[in-house]
């Protein structure tokens, strides 16, 4: 604002004179400036008093002006701090106001009252740094300085100590004030505002289990379609490939990174032209598809879709097939298996009725020509026709036993057998009945390990093999025949192994191998049935192979065949290894048996009796028999009692347990074993001699009978010579020796 002018009091004094006095202003209790104006106006222009007058009322009412204007500001500042405060106070924040050393608490809201002063008895707010937790002071001092300098700053996550040792985390905001001063220079104030983070915190903390959930799910899921059996392919809209598990790329014969963004249709073909028409539900079973893999190879798939609600996405499981089909085969390769066992099995039962049966006739027919070769010794005629019909009852004879050898599972003889010694023994038999037109080749080398086998078993089972292949290439008219035998350690393969029951080891594989006109399939699968034979009438009975096969299942072994039409075929024969702490020979103890004397070969002597007769019981279930060594034993001068009926037999022994002097009985009666009655007669009389008749002698009747207590094991329909040196011996046990039963 101008100041007025007043040299012109000087000069107006001067020329008055120092005593002269000043003319006193009107004294006038308010004017306006406008008023002053004016009044001014209304005096003389040159008069310098009116003018002096005029600037000091405009200086009065500017001054007036001001006065207004400083209320006015008053005012406002009044409403402003008022203002200031209401919103200081209502802020839903803890503020604090600090001192410049920022810890001297100056203002403080309610809301950092309640927080930092919940009771009476807290610690009071006065100093802000002892609420500090002392792992952030110095963050809190760095904070502070930063605030002065630049006007703010501030500090998260941090730990106020509240009362009741409870705490609180939350951020600080703090803002550098400067406040003036009247004495000096302005000084510094720190507004303070405290975040309470406790619920954004306990939030974040919810997210992040969250989250940790979600990814543990997302890992298990991974996991899960991971290891999934089934080919898990995920595609999107547009059928590109988003996921491809491994078993996917395993399948598919793709890894994961080429599959994917590839079209389901390099795969799946029939799927991808399905999808379309399949999003009627959430699910769906496509069934039986052909896949293609990244070569170009047809899998046979099983394939389900399931489709997301939204239909950003569709999961395709594709399960491989192969190994399904390859189990239905096998299984059905088993069960035909089975139906052959069982088949078999029942034709072996049969087949071992029968030659039961079959074996009494032919021991009766051989014991009557033995005993009317004695009466025709004169007829040369007579006796020739004899010969002829003991001659086919012999090879009927053995024609029974190779069918009790089939029928029965009887645990053979084995002990360390080589190989190549066994095949040397074959050889001398073979080559004997060998046409010259057909060559036979060994290889079997000397340092084979050696097997576990019944050496006699081994050799009929090369010979029926042989002579088979004999047969066959005879029969084909092939010139230049060739058979093999070889020997060679061999591990089974695993459909052989399975098939068998084997062991998965190695085993001593004995080969015979010929170049004859082979087999069809049809001819394989029947080749092992009893009596199937493929040879002219008259020129073989079909139980070679028979017999091959149930000593292979006895030796816990195996026996395959290869053929083709016009290729010969191959036999590999499979016998287990020697165990290394197994001793050389297993078998089980033996009965003894009765060698015949030189002279007991001869007919039958009519009336060579002993001088002292003996009572002979023999029981058999067929009458044949029972006639037979009834007129044997007369004949021989003993006394005899036959039974057809073992129970009578038993009443017999109780009414006169003396009047016998030896019992011989039959093994297998029907409802009876001979057992029972050799069991019954020891009861009875303790030293009364049995001796059991068996048409097929076997370790385990021997063993049964050993234990028992029966002296010897009479096998029909052996020589009645050697019926009768056995009922001689055993009744006059010091005039003959004696060696093991099984000796022969």
């Amino acid at each position: 604002m101008r100041q007025p002018d007043l040299s012109f009091l000087v000069q107006r004094q001067e020329s008055l004179g120092d005593d002269a006095p000043l003319p006193l202003l009107p004294q006038e209790p308010s004017f306006a400036p406008l008023e002053a104006v004016e009044a001014a106006a209304q005096l003389p222009q040159d008069d310098p008093l009116a003018i002096l007058i005029a600037e000091l009322r405009n200086y009065q009412a500017e001054l007036e002006v001001q006065n207004q204007v400083l209320n006015y500001s008053q005012a406002v500042a009044e409403s402003a701090s008022e203002r200031f405060e209401a919103l200081f106070a209502s802020v839903p924040l803890p503020l604090l106001v600090l001192d410049d050393a920022h810890d001297m608490v100056i203002q403080a809201n309610a809301m950092a009252l309640n927080a930092f002063q919940p009771q009476g008895s807290d610690r009071l707010l006065a100093s802000f740094m002892p609420f500090v937790c002392p792992a952030d002071r110095d963050r809190v001092q760095q904070a502070f300085t930063l605030a002065r300098s630049q006007g703010k700053s501030e500090v998260h996550e941090m730990v106020f100590n509240l009362g009741n040792r409870s705490t609180m985390q939350g951020d600080l905001h703090i803002a550098c004030i400067e406040v003036p001063r009247q004495d000096g220079p302005p000084t510094a104030q720190f507004m303070c505002a405290i975040i309470d983070q406790e619920p954004l915190l306990a939030e974040r903390r919810t997210l992040q289990q969250r989250n940790a959930q979600l990814l543990a799910s997302e890992k298990r899921l991974e996991a899960v379609i991971n290891a999934s059996m089934d080919a898990i392919i995920s595609v999107d809209k547009a059928m590109r490939i988003t996921v491809f598990n491994p078993t996917a790329a395993a399948l598919f014969a793709c890894s994961a990174e080429d599959a994917l963004g590839s079209p389901l249709a390099r795969f799946l073909p029939e799927v991808a032209a399905s999808l379309p028409l399949s999003h009627i539900t959430t699910q769906a079973l496509l069934g039986e598809m052909q896949a293609h893999t990244a070569s170009g190879q047809r899998v046979a798939v099983e394939v389900s879709v399931a489709f997301e609600p939204d239909g950003t996405s569709t999961t395709v499981f594709a399960r491989d097939l192969t190994s399904r089909k390859r189990t239905e085969a096998q299984r059905s390769a088993l069960e035909t298996q089975l139906r052959e066992a069982h088949k078999m099995q029942a034709l072996g039962t049969m087949a071992g009725g029968i030659a039961h049966d079959f074996n009494n006739i032919v021991g009766a027919i051989l014991g009557n020509v033995e005993l009317a070769k004695t009466d025709s010794s004169h007829q040369p005629q007579l006796l020739d026709s004899l010969l002829e019909i003991e001659k086919a009852g012999r090879r009927a004879r053995d024609l029974v036993r190779q069918i009790l050898t089939f029928s029965r599972n009887e645990p053979p003889a084995r002990r360390a057998v080589h190989p190549r010694h066994a095949i040397q023994e074959s050889e001398k038999l073979l080559r004997m009945g060998l046409p010259p037109a057909i060559e036979l080749a060994i290889d079997a080398p000397a340092d084979l390990p050696p097997m576990l086998a019944d050496p006699a078993q081994v050799e009929q089972a090369l010979f029926n093999l042989t002579n088979n292949a004999i047969h066959a290439i005879h029969n084909s008219m092939h010139s230049g025949g060739k058979i093999t035998i070889r020997a060679r350690l061999a591990l089974p393969d695993l459909g052989l192994v399975q098939r068998f029951d084997l062991q998965p080891d190695n085993y001593i594989a004995l080969t015979v191998q010929d170049n004859g006109p082979g087999m069809d399939a049809a001819t394989q699968e029947r080749i092992f049935e009893p009596f199937f034979t493929t040879k002219p009438v008259g020129q073989g009975t079909g139980l070679g192979l028979a017999v091959v096969h149930g000593l292979m299942r006895t030796h816990e072994g195996a026996v395959e065949v290869h053929s083709h039409p016009g290729q010969g075929c191959t036999f590999t024969l499979y016998f287990p290894l020697l165990p290394a702490s197994t001793a050389a020979i297993f078998t089980a103890p033996r009965l003894q048996r009765v060698k015949p004397l030189e002279s007991a070969a001869l007919p039958v002597t009519l009336h060579s009796a002993p001088q002292m007769q003996h009572h002979v019981m023999y029981v058999d279930d067929d009458a044949a028999m029972v006639h037979l060594v009834q007129r044997l034993l007369r004949r021989r001068g003993y006394q005899i009692t036959t039974f057809e009926d073992p129970r009578a037999a038993v009443q017999a022994l109780h009414a006169t347990p003396h009047a016998f002097d030896l019992v011989v009985t039959d093994y297998n009666m029907p409802g009876y074993c001979g057992l029972e009655l050799l069991k019954a007669a020891q009861s009875i009389r303790p030293d009364l001699p049995v001796a059991l008749a068996s048409g097929y002698v076997t370790s385990e009747i021997s063993e049964q009978a050993l234990a028992a207590g029966a002296l010897a094991l009479i096998h029909k329909p052996n020589d009645v010579s050697e019926l009768c040196a056995i009922v001689d011996q055993l009744l006059h046990p010091n005039t003959h020796a004696t060696t093991d039963w099984h000796e022969r």
